[in-house]
């Protein structure tokens, strides 16, 4: 199966930016895009960013002109640069997948934004 780890969070100041990076390894047959998650306390988890096999990329509106998602085959790896950072996108971050009908997270990577 899949496996997706996630690196790149920590604390930034409001407007500041991040990348965070979604490594996947494993049995990656299958896959259909890759997808940036994000959990507040006391929030379901949200999808905020997508991109699919082919490149195609969409996001929340609360994110759109702020992040950008993008992925380099080569080193089997998918980034969220997220800039013009704000309180309200504290949260941990997971990227995700599905698989043969399965769905696949990483562990995360806690993004603070605040001053």
């Amino acid at each position: 199966q899949v496996r997706l780890v996630e690196s790149g969070g920590g604390l930034v100041q409001p407007g500041g930016s991040l990348r965070l990076s979604c490594v996947i390894s494993g049995n990656t047959g299958g896959i259909n895009g890759i997808g940036w998650y994000r959990q507040a306390p006391g929030n379901s988890r949200e999808l905020v960013a997508g991109i699919t096999n082919h490149g195609y990329t969409d996001y929340v509106d609360s994110v759109k002109g702020r992040f950008t998602v993008s992925r380099d085959n080569a080193k089997s790896t998918v980034y969220l640069q997220m800039n013009s950072l704000k309180p309200e996108d504290t949260a941990v971050y997971s990227c995700g997948t599905t698989q043969f009908g399965s769905n696949y997270w990483g562990p995360g990577t806690q993004v603070t934004v605040s001053s």
